[in-house]
């Protein structure tokens, strides 16, 4: 029998586990951490063995394969003995594509990822038998083996993408490419990028990529490595002949010279940013032959993904946004982009070695005052300082929620984009953005 490891019992670990078993692997476990109460009772109740708070080599080294969560760097120790050895060491992506014959649409990128992703789901779900998984909700192994959906869409990371092998999504997006992560890419950009197009690595002809024709870093990259895959661009500048353009007002969709038009007027979504996700997920579902009616609607209602540019309340007259999953500058660009009114600015967390210039012009249009909140801001204090009249520290959610009310006049905007991640002072950016709402009804 061969024997599956498991390095991480969240999400992703538990689910892979449970199709490992039901595949016919002996399956084992094994967690740096602990094990969340709910996830150990999913293996005890189907006899799977594991550990947590350590790693166990011998138990480890014997594995014939090892699905790793995204979360552990490949440079550990523990990882480069397994490489050494020649045991195959793959994500769960990787492992539950194997075990489905189903059309799958594969989105990653820096930026945009969830969004698109939960819209592209909303586009198909009327029509087609779908799942959501990924980055995203119930892991993508437990979907394939409880229910067995005809097509998937999944939200895929980087880190996800580096355990790929054979994975081959039939249609893949790459939302934008700006520099994240770097700590995991020895801090070349090059190495992250490469990372990203792993999605496309296998595709043939027959196969889709959906990407940003506007973003210099995708088209340079594919220019210099060009990838097998029909080619379908999304641009706002630019007339594209196959794949979505903005005329005016108007989303433009062409397919073989199939064309499809949507109005942006009636977009739930709003900002630039958001027009491209409506452009690559609009692409997908006219590529699954969804109707002009349904996608057109489907865009209209659409609600949004919780923690993104998240309208929580208004209070005196000042809107309150939670944009928690802002973990990098590029996303709080795209926040700070779309603010139409003075902002008090809610930045801070742990520094990823961010570069925040491309930042100054809002910051110095919109932003009225700056809270840093974060272990440690003496960056953040160096960098905006002298841009605006206010700016304060603190390490606590719900002072950085009063001072801003405080701050904040009638007509303005309370912004939480930290552009950092959220580990300093929170269990993740979840964690931060619901601390953020409640810190705001309870004022």
């Amino acid at each position: 029998m061969k024997r599956l490891v498991v390095l991480g019992g969240g999400e992703s670990g538990v689910g892979t586990a449970l199709l490992g078993k039901e595949k016919g692997y002996h399956v084992f476990v094994s967690d740096k951490g602990k094990i969340k109460e709910k996830y150990k009772e999913v293996l005890i109740h189907n006899e799977i063995e594991w550990e947590e708070e350590t790693h166990t080599e011998a138990k480890i080294l014997n594995a014939n394969i090892i699905m790793k969560s995204p979360g552990i760097p490949s440079k550990i120790g523990l990882v480069q003995r397994l490489v050494a050895a020649n045991i195959p060491v793959i994500s769960e992506i990787e492992f539950a594509s194997k075990f489905t014959d189903a059309t799958i649409v594969g989105i990653t990128g820096s930026n945009g990822k969830t969004t698109t992703a939960t819209l592209t789901h909303h586009l198909l779900k009327g029509d087609l038998n779908v799942g959501l998984a990924g980055n995203i909700g119930d892991s993508f192994a437990k979907q394939v083996l409880e229910r067995g959906y005809k097509n998937y869409v999944l939200e895929i990371s980087s880190f996800q993408l580096d355990d790929c092998y054979s994975f081959k999504p039939h249609i893949a997006i790459i939302t934008n490419i700006t520099p994240d992560h770097l700590d995991r890419y020895d801090y070349k950009f090059d190495n992250y990028i490469s990372s990203k197009f792993r999605i496309a690595m296998n595709q043939t002809k027959d196969d889709y990529l959906i990407y940003d024709g506007d973003d210099e870093v995708i088209v340079n990259h594919l220019n210099n490595n060009p990838v097998q895959s029909t080619l379908l661009p999304f641009s706002l500048e630019k007339t594209i002949e196959n794949g979505a353009y903005l005329d005016k007002e108007n989303i433009k969709i062409t397919i073989d010279n199939d064309q499809i038009i949507m109005p942006t007027t009636t977009l739930s979504l709003e900002g630039k940013h958001n027009i491209k996700n409506a452009m690559a997920a609009s692409t997908v579902a006219h590529l699954l032959r969804i109707r002009k009616q349904t996608i057109r609607e489907s865009l209209e209602n659409f609600q949004g993904v919780e923690h993104r540019l998240e309208e929580v309340l208004k209070i005196n007259k000042v809107q309150y946004i939670n944009d928690s999953k802002a973990t990098n500058v590029n996303a709080t660009y795209y926040a700070l982009e779309s603010m139409d009114a003075p902002t008090v600015w809610i930045v801070g967390g742990e520094d990823k070695g961010n570069d925040y210039q491309e930042l100054f012009q809002f910051v110095n249009e919109k932003v009225k005052a700056i809270i840093c909140l974060g272990v440690d801001n003496e960056k953040l204090l160096k960098t905006f300082g002298g841009m605006v009249d206010i700016i304060i520290e603190t390490q606590f959610m719900s002072e950085a929620v009063k001072i801003a009310y405080k701050v904040a006049e009638a007509g303005d905007n309370v912004l939480l984009s930290p552009a950092c991640a959220s580990f300093d002072l929170f269990q993740n950016y979840e964690d931060r953005g619901r601390q953020f709402k409640n810190a705001v009804r309870n004022l």
